[in-house]
């Protein structure tokens, strides 16, 4: 562990819990299209919404990894059979990001973080697109990178090489930590970086559907991850 020189973090599931974000997030957007163009809220429940984005996901591979243009290029099309007009759509993406920016950190990251950052380079690589500035990590996190303006998503090997050479260090020397073990443990380490496996839920390996990936090190939160670190919040 003492070789380790920076610590990349996973956002979503391990800073902070995604599922109630993304569910405030709709209902704060449909409640604004409900306002804007109520026969459009009518028409499509937030249910519906969904359907017609995961069904949009398989008619071009950008959608895969960028989840901003996927959402964005749903609206306009269903603002578009109401006749609305597309800046509408820009409008909604900006409703749906400020809310989608509204985290809670789980009770363990702040105070980790802070004592991170003064002893090892702090950064992420996420999947989703939250804002890094709007929820109060800029000041934690050198360098971030995010799947929807870096072109792939993990476990793409590309998205974790770009890392390391914003990072100029060795794989060896940086250490990756998520809660995913097939994007986040085993993305980062077929490149040569050490993965920890956030697990927060308390899982066995046995328990996963991707038993077969070996994290470096396993921790069920941040405080955890000090003990390891031997370090402590002062």
């Amino acid at each position: 562990m003492m070789t380790i020189k920076a610590l990349i973090f996973d956002l979503d599931d391990t800073l902070w819990p995604v599922a109630p974000v993304i569910q405030q997030a709709e209902a704060t957007l449909h409640a604004w299209i409900a306002q804007q163009l109520p026969a459009l809220a009518s028409t499509y429940s937030i249910d519906a919404l969904r359907e017609r984005r995961q069904a949009l996901v398989k008619t071009d591979a950008r959608f895969s990894y960028d989840l901003w243009a996927l959402r964005h290029t749903l609206l306009k099309q269903v603002f578009a059979e109401h006749n609305a007009s597309p800046d509408l759509a820009d409008q909604a993406m900006q409703v749906f990001a400020h809310a989608r920016n509204q985290v809670t950190f789980f009770a363990d990251v702040m105070p980790a973080l802070g004592v991170l950052k003064d002893s090892y380079q702090l950064g992420s690589i996420s999947n989703g697109f939250a804002d890094i500035e709007a929820i109060g990590l800029g000041n934690h996190f050198s360098v971030s990178l995010a799947a929807h303006t870096f072109g792939c998503a993990k476990p793409d090997p590309r998205i974790f090489l770009a890392m390391l050479e914003h990072l100029q260090l060795a794989p060896s020397e940086v250490m990756y930590l998520g809660d995913d073990l097939r994007l986040d443990v085993a993305g980062a380490q077929q490149v040569g970086m050490r993965a920890t496996w956030v697990n927060r839920r308390g899982m066995t390996l046995a328990e996963t559907e991707h038993a077969d990936v070996q994290p470096d090190f396993i921790v069920k939160d941040l405080q955890e991850l000090l003990r390891e670190l031997n370090l402590s919040v002062r």
